[in-house]
């Protein structure tokens, strides 16, 4: 159980990491990206553009609250 327990803590250490946020944005995006694949539309552009705006509004967060 121990080594079990121990796997998941990496496993969530390493997809969540320190901004549970950024993690749910980019798995709301595979979504959006998924559901608009399967719509029949070209997709490759919704996942360099969730990339990014996931980055700056968690830079942006950080950087606040860094300044206070």
């Amino acid at each position: 159980m121990r080594r079990l327990r121990a796997f998941g803590r990496f496993w969530w250490n390493f997809v969540v990491g320190d901004d549970w946020r950024a993690a749910l944005g980019i798995v709301i995006a595979i979504g959006a990206t998924a559901a608009v694949a399967a719509g029949g539309v070209d997709a490759w552009w919704l996942m360099p553009l969730a990339v990014a705006a996931i980055l700056w509004l968690s830079l942006r967060r950080e950087a606040r609250t860094s300044s206070q």
